[in-house]
């Protein structure tokens, strides 16, 4: 069957395709997103709470680590597996939101790049404020990683899932766009 539209003339099948995808309606996305927000303004208070509060007690024990997977070896050295799992396992589990979150709150956040890199970024400047700021805290790149690594986690279980869920494509990707 062929439809006129303006001046071109368009067959019935052409026009379903044209047509954006079903998806959330906008106040569901907006909805959403707000949501998420909301949770990504409270993982920011834990963050803070868990990471820039000063420990004196620990002042003497702590120096920098500048070379990546130093303190990983260290925990998995040490004989007490119940701290283990708690510092390593608490780093990974302090990123997953952010895997989680990202993706809703923006379309342009989404992607296992972009989310890698947005968590590098704001986990090397949380690193950066413990180190010169707080006292007891120092920098450690083995944090950044173990944090990137639970948000990439975060987002390939679930971020991206939901991600597409509240932000649907509108274009289909480059590659598979045919040229009429």
């Amino acid at each position: 069957m062929t439809i006129r539209i303006g001046s071109r003339r368009v067959t019935a099948e052409r026009q379903q395709k044209q047509t954006p995808p079903a998806g959330p309606t906008r106040w569901l996305r907006v909805g959403v997103t707000v949501l998420a927000l909301a949770g990504m303004v409270a993982f920011a208070v834990v963050l803070a709470r868990l990471t820039l509060q000063p420990s004196p007690a620990s002042e003497s024990l702590i120096h920098a680590n500048l070379r990546p997977g130093d303190s990983i070896r260290a925990y998995l050295g040490q004989p007490a597996f119940r701290d283990t799992v708690k510092q390593l396992g608490g780093n990974v589990l302090l990123g997953v939101p952010f895997g989680l979150l990202l993706p809703v709150m923006s379309p342009r956040s989404r992607g296992f790049v972009r989310v890698a890199l947005l968590t590098v970024a704001t986990m090397l400047l949380v690193e950066l404020v413990q180190g010169a700021l707080v006292r007891g805290r120092a920098f450690d790149i083995d944090d950044v990683l173990l944090n990137t690594t639970g948000a990439l986690l975060g987002y390939l279980l679930v971020g991206r899932r939901l991600g597409r869920a509240v932000h649907p494509r509108r274009r289909p990707h480059w590659w598979s766009r045919r040229r009429t």
